[in-house]
């Protein structure tokens, strides 16, 4: 089957940049979260930032997933569960520490 635009794509760039996919889901999560936290009034304190990153891991999971599907007849849960988790958690604990004020000023 044909592989669609956007992966080939996100393989061009990854092949580019001398990135692993791991770093890349990483760095684009924490790309989503400061560009909505800067949109967003709270700065890093911003529900809205923290939730669009979800969104964002959710649905480029999906895509994986549609891929996996039509390429090798099954779905990786485990694999996506992964990517879902390097996607969110270092924009997660940044949110965190500072909702909760970790560095105190």
């Amino acid at each position: 089957m044909n592989t669609s635009i956007l992966y080939e794509w996100r393989s061009a760039v990854l092949q580019s940049a001398h990135l692993s996919h791991d770093a890349w889901l990483i760095y684009t999560g924490l790309l989503v979260y400061l560009l909505a936290a800067l949109i967003h009034q709270r700065q890093l304190k911003s529900n809205y930032a923290i939730w669009s990153v979800v969104i964002v891991a959710l649905a480029v999971e999906l895509f994986g997933a549609r891929h996996d599907i039509f390429d090798k007849g099954y779905w990786r849960i485990g694999a996506s569960l992964r990517d879902i988790v390097n996607m969110v958690l270092l924009p997660l604990i940044l949110w965190l520490s500072v909702k909760y004020r970790v560095w105190k000023g």
